[in-house]
């Protein structure tokens, strides 16, 4: 059952709203996840010409998804989002944020985003940050291997936001901020996405792989790596799902 269907099905508001920018950032592991937990959901795609609500009143939460955009960029898409995710903030509502949509999460609470000196892309491991809030958000363990790519990232947090993981190039990998979950990495991946983003990579991710090798992966290495960790990002992303979920009023 997808997105709409599953709306309709219950009849009423959905439970969560998904922003999505793009077209190739869909929800996928996200709304599997959702649906797996019979939680009705609206996504809305910017680039398909869907309209942002004008609020979020109603929701229980809000997820913001990835995408090709820098967050810095003059979209006026981009600046509704981020009006709904203050928005969310007033009312209690529980956001979580992937890749743009974490960066758009750190904008909207008063932090800056900017180009990285090397950026990620592939499965590259995280280190938990060992505060309380890293345990409660991503678990016990110490270290994970998570799917990126991403050229910019948030540098400055916002005021009151707690680093929960870094890595050797990205020093907010994500963070908390009162119920609220931002993280630089896709832990919605899926191959799927995957292949999807590998047809048609742009101009910056081929010259990215000979610049970068140690943290920009070929297709190949790439598609090895996710036999290896899908499984584990999954197992994650459930953890992290479950936690939010928690949150939800």
């Amino acid at each position: 059952m997808n997105d709409r269907s599953m709306s309709a099905a219950h009849g009423s508001q959905p439970e969560v709203l998904v922003l999505q920018h793009t077209l190739e950032d869909s929800p996928g592991y996200l709304g599997q996840w959702l649906d797996a937990q019979d939680v009705s959901w609206q996504v809305r795609c910017a680039e398909a010409g869907e309209t942002y609500p004008d609020s979020v009143r109603g929701y229980r939460a809000l997820a913001v998804l990835g995408g090709e955009w820098g967050a810095n960029d003059d979209r006026p898409t981009l600046r509704q989002a981020e009006a709904l995710i203050r928005e969310a903030d007033a009312l209690g509502i529980p956001v979580i944020g992937h890749c743009l949509g974490g960066q758009l999460m750190a904008r909207a609470f008063g932090g800056r985003v900017e180009r990285l000196p090397q950026p990620e892309v592939g499965w590259l491991p995280i280190q938990m940050a060992g505060s309380d809030a890293a345990r409660t958000w991503l678990g016990e363990a110490s270290e994970a291997v998570v799917y990126q790519w991403h050229y910019d990232s948030f540098v400055e947090l916002p005021k009151g936001a707690a680093t929960l993981a870094s890595s050797a190039t990205c020093a907010h990998q994500a963070f908390a901020i009162g119920p609220h979950l931002a993280m630089q990495f896709h832990i919605e991946i899926t191959p799927q996405k995957i292949a999807t983003w590998l047809a048609a990579p742009g101009e910056v991710y081929p010259a990215a792989i000979a610049r970068h090798p140690e943290s920009v992966q070929s297709p190949t290495d790439m598609n090895t790596a996710t036999m290896s960790h899908q499984t584990g990002s999954q197992a994650l992303a459930d953890h992290i799902y479950t936690q939010w979920r928690s949150r939800w009023r």
